[in-house]
C-alpha cells in the first residue's frame, strides 16, 4: 500500500519480502567457518549469551529530526536541539525522554552508505553487502539464529515484528538454509494455530507427533534436503511454542508497563520485544514504518518519532535496569537517511551520503558520538564510515571477527562481512 508522502518505489506497493526475492538455491545449505569450526564458534558464541535487537525505522527516517538536529540553519527545519544525560551531547527536541537515555546510547553520525534505493538500501543494512545478481547473503538476524542460538532453543532464533501479515520466510536466509529464517509476527500477533483444536486430546496428539517423526525419518532416508530439514525443525519448534505461547501475550504484562511503552502498535510491539528477549529470544526485529517523507516530512516525524521516543527509551530503560544491556546489541537504523534540503512539499528526499544510526549494549561504548557532519548536514567531515564497514562492527560486539572467521559453502570460502572493510573501532568498547 502506497502512503501518500512516500516515493512511488514498487516495495512500497508490494512487500518488502517479495522485492528482495527469494533464496539463493545454488549455495546449498552446508555452511562452515574456515577461521574457526563451524561448531567451535557457535558454541563460544552460545556461551555469551548474546542477545540482539533490531529496530528498523522502514522508509529512511531523518536523520535531521533524530540523532544529528542541525537547528538555526537553512536545512534544519523547525525542531531545536536539546540536551542530553551525556554533557555536550544534544539530538532532536521530538526525543525528550529518548535524551535521558543517552548514557546508554551511542551515536554514529558517520555513515555515508552511497545506496538511495530503497530496496537495495535496505539489502546493505540487513547483510552489510551490496546486492548483485544471483548471490544473496544472510541477514544479520539468520546469522544470529545460526550461530547465537542454543540449538534446542523453544523459540525461533529470528522473529520479526512488524506491521502487516505475519507467516514464516527462509529468505533471508540465503545460503544458512531456510531453518535460519524469520518468523514474521505481524502486527505483533502470536504465531497462528499456537492451540491444540480442543477436538483433539493430549494422548492423540502425541500419537500424531510420533508417527509424523516416523515418517519424516523414512522421507530422510531418500529425499533428504535444506527445505525438509527445516519443515522438520519448525514442525518442532512449533510443539515447543505451543507451550510457551503466553510469551507473546503483552497483556499479562502489569498496566502500568502497557502505559509506559505506549497505548499504540510500536509500544506494544516493543512491549513484546522485551518480553521475547527476556523469555531468551536470540534475535528481535521491530519494524516502525513509513519515514519515506517526501511529503509533510515535519508533520510525520513529529507523530512517529513521537511513538518511538516513548516505545524505545521505555525499552532501553528496562533492559538496563535488568542487566540485559550487557549482552543485547541494540541497533536503531534505517536504508538511508533524509535530504539536508527540504523540497516544495516540506518533505525531505532520500539520503545516503550523510546520516546516523543508534547503537547501545554489548560490545558497544555507551555515551558517545563517532563522526560529524558538516553545519548543513550535507557531508561528513569526520569518521566517514560505510554500511559494510557498519555490519562488521555488529558482529564483533557480539564476538565474532568477521576478518578472521569465514564460511565454508559447499568447498568454497565465503567471508561472513565484505572483506575490504573494517569494524568502526572507535564504536566498540
Amino acid at each position: 500500500m502506497r502512503c501518500s508522502y512516500s516515493c512511488r518505489s514498487i516495495e512500497h506497493v508490494l512487500s518488502r519480502r517479495s522485492f528482495l526475492g527469494g533464496l539463493a538455491a545454488g549455495f546449498g545449505a552446508a555452511a562452515g567457518f574456515a577461521g574457526r569450526p563451524m561448531g567451535a564458534l557457535a558454541a563460544d558464541l552460545q556461551r555469551g549469551g548474546y542477545q540482539i535487537l533490531m529496530i528498523y525505522l522502514a522508509g529512511g527516517s531523518s536523520q535531521l529530526e533524530t540523532w544529528d538536529p542541525k537547528p538555526g540553519t537553512a536545512t534544519g527545519g523547525p525542531f531545536r536541539a536539546i540536551e542530553t544525560s551525556v554533557p555536550g551531547v544534544r539530538i532532536s527536541e521530538l526525543l525528550p525522554k529518548t535524551a535521558q537515555q543517552m548514557h546508554h546510547l551511542s551515536l554514529f553520525r558517520g555513515l555515508n552508505t552511497s545506496e538511495d534505493d530503497h530496496g537495495k538500501g535496505h539489502y546493505l543494512m540487513h547483510t552489510g553487502r551490496r546486492q548483485a545478481p544471483g548471490v544473496e547473503h544472510p541477514h544479520l538476524g539468520s546469522l544470529a539464529a545460526r550461530f547465537l542460538a542454543p540449538e534446542r532453543d523453544p523459540l525461533p532464533g529470528y522473529i520479526h515484528i512488524t506491521p502487516g501479515g505475519g507467516g514464516f520466510s527462509g529468505k533471508d536466509a540465503a545460503f544458512l538454509g531456510p531453518k535460519y529464517g524469520a518468523l514474521t509476527l505481524g502486527n505483533g500477533n502470536p504465531p497462528v494455530n499456537a492451540d491444540r483444536p480442543g477436538s483433539i486430546g493430549e494422548a492423540e496428539d502425541l500419537a500424531r507427533h510420533q508417527l509424523r517423526m516416523r515418517l519424516d525419518r523414512r522421507f530422510d532416508t531418500r529425499r533428504r534436503t535444506a527445505e525438509t530439514e527445516a519443515y522438520t525443525a519448525t514442525y518442532d519448534q512449533a510443539l515447543q511454542l505451543m507451550e510457551r505461547r503466553d510469551v507473546f501475550d503483552v497483556t499479562k504484562e502489569p498496566t502500568r508497563d502497557q502505559d509506559r511503552y505506549g497505548s499504540h502498535d510500536l509500544g506494544r510491539h516493543c512491549l513484546l520485544a522485551r518480553r521475547l528477549l527476556e523469555a531468551g529470544a536470540t534475535f528481535v526485529k521491530v519494524t516502525h514504518s513509513n519515514y519515506d517523507t517526501h511529503n509533510e516530512n515535519f508533520d510525520f516525524h513529529l507523530e512517529q518519532v513521537g511513538e518511538f521516543d516513548v516505545s524505545f527509551s521505555a525499552l532501553i530503560a528496562d533492559l538496563a535496569e535488568r542487566g540485559m544491556l550487557d549482552r543485547t546489541l541494540v541497533i536503531v537504523n534505517s536504508e538511508f537517511g533524509r535530504t539536508p534540503n527540504i523540497n516544495q512539499y516540506y518533505g525531505r528526499d532520500h539520503w545516503s551520503k550523510a546520516w546516523s544510526v543508534a547503537l547501545a549494549g554489548a560490545g558497544i561504548k555507551r555515551g558517545s558520538v563517532v563522526g560529524a557532519t558538516n553545519e548543513n548536514g550535507t557531508e561528513v567531515v569526520d569518521g566517514e564510515a560505510h554500511g559494510e564497514a557498519l555490519f562488521h562492527t555488529y558482529l564483533r560486539a557480539i564476538g565474532i571477527d568477521p576478518v578472521i572467521d569465514e564460511f565454508s559453502v559447499n568447498g568454497r570460502a565465503f567471508q561472513i562481512a565484505d572483506p575490504a572493510f573494517y569494524p568502526i573501532e572507535d564504536l566498540l568498547a
